[in-house]
């Protein structure tokens, strides 16, 4: 049986934010048993909180956003996939501002810091939701499916009209150190075709090449080159390591994408929280495995303000 876990000390980290360009750090602490991840910013004197739940997707528009009453932060998902890759169940997240640090745009400095504040177990099992039905979802050309499985796996296809990525495809195990090893160094990219645009949003204010790969039409801008030469989908299924961490617990299956992105990413998430007839709940207390409010608060069923691509369940 695995126990939850959480983190040993406070530890913080400052930077840049991607997207706004602003000045924001964040300090991670530890927290009890069934808390799960939660953002906190302090507004008027008095404590906000926000957990990580796709309950609170605010938008998913380049980066995954999360929104409660005052509290609205973006670019969750570099954090959120090194804790759920590192899985870290229990840990509240102190904000300064309404960004995470976009620090070199990968999950690296994230897994960093986490391994600077140690890792404890704690006295509570860990759950697991298991995939028992496949469930898609889709728009346009566009797909994600998460298939039953014994183990958490990922499959990811991505297909960019450049010279230096094209199509590919990547496979990945699910572990700590796996994802150590072969996810959290992939960082976040960009074409310079696209720089213009970001910036007349109001986006990528932030980004440079010390946080981001940026491609022109023909080469990658960046002097120090790559870390992987399919660094680009490693990213992708970084992405979305982290934003499966807003479904509230560990879920098992084979997850299979195509073109897919943070759209489709929270898609599944709110599929898989909506529909219990597809999954099972592993390792809990509750002799009949528990109903969804019981064994998590997060597995509530949640609405978000968004239009969703079209689910379909086998």
């Amino acid at each position: 049986m695995r126990f939850q876990q959480t983190i040993g000390n406070k530890v913080s980290v400052s930077g840049i934010g991607l997207h706004s360009g602003q000045p924001t750090s964040l300090t991670l602490h530890p927290a009890p048993p069934g808390t799960g991840i939660v953002f906190r910013q302090t507004s008027n004197g008095s404590i906000e909180t926000c957990p990580a739940s796709i309950k609170h997707l605010h938008h998913t528009d380049l980066c995954t956003a999360l929104r409660l009453n005052s509290i609205h932060v973006q670019t969750v998902e570099h954090l959120l996939a090194a804790l759920g890759g590192m899985e870290i169940d229990n840990v509240y997240i102190d904000l300064s501002g309404n960004e995470i640090p976009a620090l070199d745009g990968s999950s690296a400095p994230f897994v960093n810091l986490i391994l600077e504040a140690s890792i404890v177990e704690q006295p509570t099992p860990r759950t697991y939701l298991k995939i028992v039905r496949p469930i898609t979802v889709e728009c346009m050309d566009k797909s994600l499916t998460v298939h039953p499985s014994s183990l958490q796996k990922f499959s990811y296809t991505i297909e960019y009209d450049h010279p230096l990525i094209q199509t590919q495809t990547y496979e990945y195990d699910a572990c700590p150190s796996a994802f150590q090893r072969d996810i959290a160094f992939a960082r976040t990219f960009a074409f310079e075709t696209d720089v213009e645009g970001l910036w007349s949003k109001g986006q990528g204010m932030g980004g440079s090449l010390d946080n981001t790969l940026v491609y022109s039409e023909t080469e990658l801008l960046n002097e120090t080159g790559l870390r992987f030469p399919n660094e680009c989908i490693r990213h992708k299924i970084l992405d979305l390591i982290g934003d499966l961490t807003l479904v509230g617990i560990p879920v098992i299956g084979h997850f299979i994408a195509i073109r897919a992105g943070h759209e489709l990413h929270a898609a599944l998430a709110t599929a898989i929280v909506e529909n219990p007839d597809y999954w099972i709940l592993l390792n809990t207390l509750e002799e009949d495995n528990g109903s969804a409010e019981t064994v998590s608060p997060l597995l509530a069923q949640t609405t978000t303000s968004q239009t969703q691509p079209a689910l379909s369940t086998q």
